[in-house]
């Protein structure tokens, strides 16, 4: 009864609501409504929207691409374009995050079905933290946006790539490429799945896929949206300015404010520029580099689809090893 019941009064609801945002649209001025509604509030509601936005495309992007893999590519197929050899595929991994533009919100479904396709942890890991920064269009942000200093486009670059490899290397140390995926019941009976790719077709099955994956991911993103736009209104940036001028102290703080604006890495140069006269140079590219590789709220999409004790190892790992590597690049270089 309710396996009939409950599909009916989700659609009923989605309807409702569909109809009361269209009637408010069209009858309701509010303009006429006198709002009394603290300016934090809308500096959370502006910033909200604004991450949403900005990260909406591409989550698209990346829910279509994971589709067309899980329609259109075969197990075996990503066990013969690996090396067989776990340290020799990390190379590739990390080019090919060079080909793709894609960014940080849009990866994680992409991984996950990667890695359900048969790809190992530490592979999906090379292609999790280079492909948002390893790309044309990225690259392409940062030089137009530090044309003054352009070896900050060429080191962000550099250290993505490196840093990915070494990133890789050490969570295939701590995990072996045991899974660490959290899978559905459904996800586990794949029966029922192929039976119905037979017969919707390629591309049915791949917009079916795609729109699961999205919604799926959806809810995830909006709650990350929302805890970064509070951390946003409410941090007091002014002790950061006072605290940029140390060596050892500002990379730390730019990679904690990497994370938690939860910036598109497409975007993020432009927002790391206007920090140039008050951060020191390392202290910038600890933002450029740690930023996309996790933030706040693809931390949320992580818990969701990986298990916990792989999120919290990811993270320690991409912390540790991007500030050892900003105070290693701060030494030998400035």
């Amino acid at each position: 009864m309710n396996r009939t019941v409950l599909p009916f009064l989700r659609e009923s609801l989605a309807l409702a609501l569909i109809g009361l945002f269209f009637y408010l649209f069209l009858f309701i001025d509010f303009h006429e409504i006198e709002w009394n509604i603290p300016s934090q509030l809308l500096t959370v509601n502006t910033m909200f929207l604004s991450i949403l936005l900005e990260a909406i495309p591409f989550i698209l992007l990346g829910v279509f691409v994971s589709a067309l893999i899980q329609t259109f590519v075969s197990e075996d197929f990503i066990k013969r374009v690996l090396p067989k050899n776990a340290i020799l595929a990390l190379l590739p991994a990390a080019l090919l995050g060079a080909i793709f533009p894609i960014c940080e919100c849009a990866i994680v479904p992409i991984v996950r079905r990667l890695m359900k396709k048969g790809m190992p942890l530490h592979v999906g890991v090379v292609f999790l933290v280079g492909a948002p920064i390893l790309n044309p269009v990225v690259f392409a942000s940062t030089f137009y946006a530090f044309s003054s200093q352009l070896h900050i486009a060429y080191a962000r670059m550099g250290l993505a790539f490196v840093l990915s490899i070494i990133i890789g290397f050490i969570m295939y140390l701590i995990f072996k490429n045991r899974n660490q995926l959290k899978w559905t019941k459904e996800e586990l009976t794949t029966t029922v799945q192929l039976k119905s790719e037979e017969k919707v077709g390629k591309l049915k099955s791949t917009l079916f896929h795609a729109s699961d994956e999205f919604f799926e991911m959806g809810k995830f993103l909006i709650i990350g949206a929302f805890i970064a736009s509070l951390f946003q209104t409410f941090l007091d940036r002014t002790l950061l300015t006072e605290l940029g001028s140390s060596e050892f102290l500002s990379p730390a703080i730019m990679m904690g404010f990497g994370y938690i604006l939860s910036l598109c890495s497409e975007a993020d140069a432009f927002v790391a520029a206007t920090f140039g006269g008050t951060f020191t140079t390392g202290s910038l590219l600890a933002f450029l580099v740690y930023g996309p590789m996790i933030d706040l709220k693809n931390t949320i999409m992580l818990f969701a689809f990986f298990k916990a004790k792989f999120v919290a190892a990811f993270i320690a790992v991409v912390t540790v090893v991007v500030y050892v590597s900003i105070i290693i690049y701060q030494a030998i270089f400035l």
